[in-house]
C-alpha cells in the first residue's frame, strides 16, 4: 500500500470513530437516523460520506434509508462548509430596502456565484428567506451575528472582515 493511500486511510478510519464517537453521544432518548445525522452535522458541520455508512449501521437500517432522510431534509449538506458563513437575507423587508444590490456586492467581492463557497474555502454564503430583523432591513449575518441597516460600506467591511 503506498503512503498516500495509507494516510488516506488512517484518516478515514479518524473521521469514522469521530463519526461514531458523535452518534453514540447523543443525549436524546431515543436515537434515530434524523438525530444522528442532526449529531454528525453538529459535530463537522456537513455530512461527510462515511457518516452515511456509520448512521446505518447504528441505526440497523440500510444505507437508503439514511440517504432517504439525509436527502430528504435541505439543511443538511454534504461537502464541508467554509470557515466562516454569510448568510444573506433576500425577504421581503430586505429585498425592498435594496439587500440585492448588497448581495451581488457580496458576490463580486468574495468572488462567488450564488450560494456556495470561496475560492480559499474561507466563507459560505448562503441565502436565506428570513433573518428575523426585518425592522433592521437589508441584514446579513455572519456565524449568526447579525448586521442591519447594511450599506455598501458596510457590506465592504463584512466582506474585508470575512477575508482576513
Amino acid at each position: 500500500m503506498s503512503g498516500d493511500l495509507l494516510s488516506e486511510k488512517i484518516n478515514s478510519e479518524n473521521l469514522r470513530k469521530a463519526i461514531r464517537k458523535s452518534i453514540s453521544n447523543q443525549k436524546r432518548k431515543t436515537v434515530t437516523v434524523l438525530s444522528s445525522l442532526l449529531a454528525v452535522q453538529d459535530s463537522f458541520h456537513y455530512i461527510p460520506d462515511e457518516a452515511i455508512e456509520e448512521v446505518s449501521v447504528h441505526c440497523k437500517v440500510t444505507i437508503n434509508d439514511v440517504w432517504s432522510v439525509a436527502s430528504f431534509y435541505t439543511n443538511f449538506r454534504f461537502t464541508p462548509p467554509g470557515e466562516k458563513t454569510l448568510d444573506v437575507c433576500w425577504g421581503p423587508s430586505c429585498h425592498i430596502n435594496g439587500a440585492q444590490k448588497l448581495i451581488n456586492q457580496a458576490h463580486d467581492e468574495l468572488n462567488i456565484e450564488g450560494e456556495g463557497e470561496s475560492d480559499d474555502n474561507k466563507v459560505t454564503l448562503r441565502y436565506s428567506t428570513c433573518l428575523g430583523a426585518c425592522a433592521q432591513s437589508p441584514v446579513f449575518a455572519i456565524d449568526h451575528k447579525m448586521y442591519g441597516k447594511l450599506n455598501k460600506k458596510k457590506v465592504e467591511n463584512i466582506v474585508q472582515k470575512l477575508k482576513k
